[in-house]
């Protein structure tokens, strides 16, 4: 990345006791490239406040809210506003900060969903297009190396014409009804008003479905989904089991789950084509296997000399040193940070500065969400995506 400065972050939230905004600090600083400069963490203004200095700035820039902070930030030089906004909110705020932020100048990195539903995906489209200002989307298991390298080998045809996806998502944190006991990350999580249409669909479900998509580089056509809320009283799904039907013929199956008890994090993902196939866990994301028709199963890690060229861009330590969640998601700040830079330089952007999941994806993720949910409300029927 050429440019003369860091590229300067702004967050709206990720205070404290949130957390996803920490996650999302240690990523952007990883590579020494980015520096936060001003935020508005929480909506109670004593905790923003308190935030801000827990991370040494300065008290005039731990704004109260993200409309002062928008304001406040464009009016300052610009040698010293910052460049770029994350926002690492519940759901239901994600739009009205983006395009907040979009209109008052400034680049947007978001965490997934894009927003609370596709009319709003759809205009925050609108407007990005209108600005011509760069917007991100934290899908960050597409930062991990080796689905970079997956994506090169599905899409350069050496599985040759694919046939079946298959991609789950199960984790078991919400077994039990905890929102009913105040455990934040669950309360909003929950709750249609702050989630949206979708629980854990929309939470972990459009991770499977961005992922399935990245790596095959072809796009969901319809689907038939059933969803249910296993634990009594939950407003939203906890389960989701799903089948879809790809662009140019290729079928699959999309399970995602907070209810499997036992579980983490353990979304995989298997592809097959006419002459071999691909299996990657992220729970051991430094190794993806490579299967043959007629030859034995190849294990292909991170790090390795043979590896492709955007796996390798998307490496940073030699084969053996692991690899895992904070470096993925560091890809997507890097690469994003690099987009600004070059902007900023006028210099030639390297070629992993446009590795980040952009609007469009928000958009089909809020298509997807919302085709789940009118499918599972008609008996599991076939439904398009609506884009």
């Amino acid at each position: 990345m050429k440019s003369n400065r860091k590229i300067r972050m702004g967050m709206v939230g990720g205070g404290q006791g949130a957390f996803i905004g920490a996650i999302h600090r240690i990523a952007a600083g990883i590579d020494g490239q980015i520096e936060l400069v001003c935020g508005a963490f929480s909506s109670d203004a004593e905790r923003a406040l308190a935030s801000g200095k827990e991370l040494f700035l300065p008290e005039a820039r731990c704004y109260s809210d993200f409309e002062t902070m928008m304001s406040a930030e464009a009016q300052l030089p610009e040698g010293e506003r910052m460049d770029f906004v994350a926002i690492v909110t519940p759901n239901h705020v994600h739009f009205p900060v983006a395009k907040a932020a979009l209109e008052a100048g400034f680049h947007v990195l978001s965490d997934k969903p894009a927003t609370l539903n596709l009319a709003e995906a759809q205009e925050l489209a609108q407007i990005v297009a209108q600005t011509g200002l760069k917007y991100g989307l934290t899908h960050n298991y597409t930062g991990y190396p080796m689905v970079q390298q997956a994506r090169e080998m599905v899409q350069s045809g050496q599985l040759g014409k694919l046939r079946k996806v298959v991609v789950e998502y199960p984790q078991g944190w919400l077994a039990t009804p905890i929102e009913q006991d105040g455990q934040k990350q669950a309360a909003w999580r929950t709750d249609p008003k702050r989630s949206g249409a979708a629980g854990c669909i929309g939470d972990i479900g459009t991770h499977a479905e961005n992922l399935a998509e990245f790596i095959t580089g072809l796009q969901i056509k319809e689907l038939a989904a059933d969803l249910t809320a296993f634990v009594d009283g939950r407003l939203l799904d906890d389960d989701g089991n799903i089948l879809l039907r790809f662009e140019g013929g290729a079928k699959g199956i999309l399970h995602a789950s907070q209810i499997s008890a036992g579980e983490e994090n353990a979304l995989n993902i298997r592809i097959y084509g006419e002459t071999g196939g691909l299996e990657w866990h992220q729970m051991e994301p430094n190794t993806l296997l490579v299967k043959h028709l007629d030859a034995p199963t190849q294990i292909y890690r991170t790090g390795g000399g043979y590896l492709g060229e955007s796996a390798t861009a998307h490496s940073r330590t030699p084969a053996g040193h692991p690899e895992g969640y904070l470096e993925a998601f560091a890809n997507i700040y890097r690469n994003f940070a690099a987009d600004i830079a070059a902007e900023l330089s006028g210099a030639a952007a390297p070629a992993y500065a446009k590795e980040y999941p952009s609007i469009q994806d928000g958009v089909r993720g809020m298509a997807f969400i919302e085709a789940v949910v009118q499918s599972s409300q008609n008996n599991a029927a076939w439904t398009p995506l609506n884009i």
